[in-house]
């Protein structure tokens, strides 16, 4: 390799550092570290694993969730010297902190801010939040526009388009077909799925997520999520795209041109191939996974989702297909269900009943900017909560 080969080290600021996608990301920063320098860690409660991140990587900056955090994260790591900031202001700290690129890791609305400071202050994104793109499509593709910067996805899913369309029109794309594993209760009756139990509904056969992602796999809303975001992220029309389960999770997700002819990207169910995808762009490394076998793949599957036992994806679809403001409302209350669910106070099949009635009792309006999201957002939750304490106490 000449001088003029050698790979540019990318310095990173990584949102949600302590989260599963900032583990797996933190993975393959580690096994490249000539390509790689952390600058900059957002995280909230888990000082411990912060701590062995800091000592690990030495970043300029990092944010914790509050100052009694933040003390203990100084008391841990001693003299070692490292900017500390705390709450939203230090997540979009972190965000606007000189970079190459910043991996929006975190789960939920949290993120929204702190990717459109990072995308304001001109950095490009590696995008895995996709609540941000739920919200804010429009928003933040504006944003995006005006500022000039790279949106590379990380979900395998929008990561497997975002490859099948290399270098294909637009023009000629027929469908976006994102697969979808089927989670835990694929095979249940609804009479089963109706008594499915927290932990039942966290042991996801295939992913290794964290446990509000891995629920809304569980429920089929995790998909209905990804179909907005990728109608955003690839210009899509709500008619355009479809979802397939997919139980062996090999196939991440395709396209299907007017030709005919359908691109799919295949690999083993990883997230550190899309993540080092993402880091690299537009170059390919190695990311530490294990290669498939394409000898024994004999028995790839596909079938229709079944919408009346997973509720949650057609309202979902129907919430994309309503614009405006639905899908922040859709967001917000499934947050609330979730956490509610994962807190013993509701059952599992009360999460779609949650979100189907908060998303009827809403009106739709227009979203003009981040205070009109926000404020829906507010309002969504607000409702949610109230569906709680109604119904639950």
């Amino acid at each position: 390799m000449t001088a003029a080969d050698a790979p540019h080290c990318k310095r990173l600021s990584l949102l949600g550092s302590t989260g599963s996608i900032g583990e797996q990301t933190l993975a393959v920063v580690a096994a490249a570290p000539e390509r790689f320098e952390v600058v900059a860690l957002g995280a909230g409660r888990n000082i411990a694993k912060l701590a062995d991140q800091v000592r690990r990587f030495r970043p300029g900056l990092v944010s914790v969730a509050d100052a009694a955090g933040a003390a203990e994260l100084r008391e841990r790591l001693g003299s070692q010297p490292v900017e500390m900031l705390v709450g939203s202001e230090g997540l979009e700290a972190v965000a606007e902190y000189p970079a190459d690129l910043v991996v929006s890791g975190l789960v939920g609305a949290v993120g929204l801010a702190p990717t459109l400071a990072a995308i304001r202050a001109g950095r490009d994104i590696a995008l895995a939040n996709k609540e941000v793109m739920v919200m804010a499509g429009a928003l933040v593709l504006r944003e995006v526009k005006a500022q000039r910067v790279a949106l590379l996805p990380v979900d395998s899913e929008h990561s497997a388009i975002f490859q099948a369309l290399c270098g294909q029109r637009i023009e000629d794309v027929a469908r976006l077909i994102l697969t979808a594993s089927g989670g835990p209760f694929r095979s249940w009756t609804t009479e089963q799925i109706a008594e499915a139990t927290i932990a039942q509904a966290l042991n996801h056969p295939n992913w290794d997520m964290g446990p509000k992602i891995t629920i809304d796999s569980a429920t089929l809303m995790n998909k209905g999520l990804e179909v907005i975001e990728a109608r955003w992220l690839f210009n899509a029309r709500p008619d355009q795209i479809d979802v397939l389960v997919h139980p062996q999770s090999i196939v991440h997700s395709m396209v299907a041109y007017r030709d005919g002819s359908v691109l799919a990207q295949l690999g083993t169910p990883d997230m550190r191939t899309p993540i080092a995808y993402s880091l690299a762009w537009p170059r390919r490394i190695e990311a530490g996974v294990e290669r498939l076998n394409l000898a024994q793949m004999n028995d790839l599957s596909f079938e229709k989702p079944d919408l009346k036992r997973f509720p949650c994806l057609g309202i979902a679809f129907e919430a994309m297909r309503a614009g405006a403001s639905a899908p922040v409302t859709l967001n917000a209350s499934n947050e609330v269900a979730v956490d509610a669910f994962l807190n013993g106070k509701i059952g599992f099949m009360q999460i779609p009943a949650l979100v189907g009635d908060v998303m009827e009792r809403i009106s739709v309006s227009a979203v003009k900017n981040l205070d009109d999201v926000l404020g829906f957002d507010r309002q969504a939750r607000q409702a949610a909560q109230q569906w709680v304490t109604k119904f639950y106490g």
